[in-house]
């Protein structure tokens, strides 16, 4: 008489976790065992933190939940990024939605966004004016408008392709402090002219001939988000001439850039009449933002 059939056995978290970091890790991505967690987190909504446990416990998984985390699993190995598999980019406080067409938050924007934060909890006014110039998935106008809710914060963003997501954003954020516009950095809130606490960029400023090493990156995100021109400062200098038409006397310009541009962006801003520029680096040692003063 045959042996009866027996089922397989369930996948435990702990399994599909080495699994999946072992596919990652092969794709070479940096950190395999974090993208694990945050994937499988994603189809079972839940934690990081909570997965580690679940990992420890010996949870099972169900065969669907299996096979759409090795599905999403076999797409991160392609490169594209994590947040666009998700949908959702972390940012501070927030938690912000994305995907194709929207450059992706990263955490280095989380310190320079604290520079123009900073600025506008020293003002004396009762409502300082804060604008981000470029907001893309409004993760710097909305982390202002959110930690700062005693400022008036506005943003432009020019991409029809990123413009979808900065509006979900702002509407999901809740932050009736902020404002959004469809239009160019170069000539926006000519209303404003003269009356802002602190202007803050973070601009396309990779060199037109540099190739981005990351594959999410040179793949996947926006080229009008990276791409600055011949010497990847042309935005640059228009956030320059468009920060002293809008800042007051006294008021702060925060831009973000590459490591090796510190000096040029200085010399730029020198230039144009700004005063006290100075290059901050990011927690990696690497120059990450340049601030400067309306004189």
């Amino acid at each position: 008489m045959p042996a009866p059939h027996s089922a397989q056995p369930p996948v435990t978290v702990a399994t599909l976790r080495d699994q999946v970091s072992t596919i990652l890790r092969a794709a070479g991505i940096v950190d395999p065992e974090v993208d694990a967690d945050l994937l499988i987190g994603h189809v079972l909504g839940q934690s990081r933190g909570q997965i580690q446990a679940a990992g420890i416990v010996g949870t099972s998984l169900s065969e669907t939940d299996a096979a759409t985390i090795l599905e999403l699993t076999a797409r991160r190995a392609t490169r594209e990024p994590l947040q666009h598999i998700t949908g959702k980019a972390p940012f501070r406080q927030l938690e912000l939605s994305v995907g194709p067409g929207v450059f992706v938050p990263r955490p280095e924007t989380e310190q320079v966004v604290q520079f123009a934060i900073d600025a506008l909890m020293s003002m004396p006014d009762a409502e300082p004016i804060g604008i981000d110039l470029g907001t893309g998935s409004g993760a710097i106008a909305l982390a202002m408008a959110t930690e700062v809710p005693h400022a008036r914060i506005f943003a432009a963003e020019n991409s029809p392709e990123a413009f979808p997501w900065t509006t979900k954003n702002f509407a999901d954020s809740g932050a009736t402090n902020a404002t959004l516009v469809f239009g160019d950095l170069a000539d926006a809130f000519p209303e404003l002219n003269g009356t802002v606490a602190v202007v803050i960029s973070n601009p396309p400023y990779i060199p037109a001939a540099a190739i981005p090493r990351d594959p999410e990156v040179r793949l996947f995100d926006p080229a009008h988000a990276l791409y600055g021109g011949e010497d990847g400062l042309d935005v640059v200098r228009d956030v320059s001439q468009t920060g002293l038409r809008l800042l007051r006397s006294g008021g702060v310009l925060v831009l973000e850039h590459g490591e090796l541009q510190g000096a040029e962006i200085r010399a730029i801003l020198d230039a144009d009449g700004w005063r006290a520029t100075a290059t901050h680096r990011d927690y990696t040692t690497r120059d990450r933002a340049t601030t400067a003063i309306r004189p």
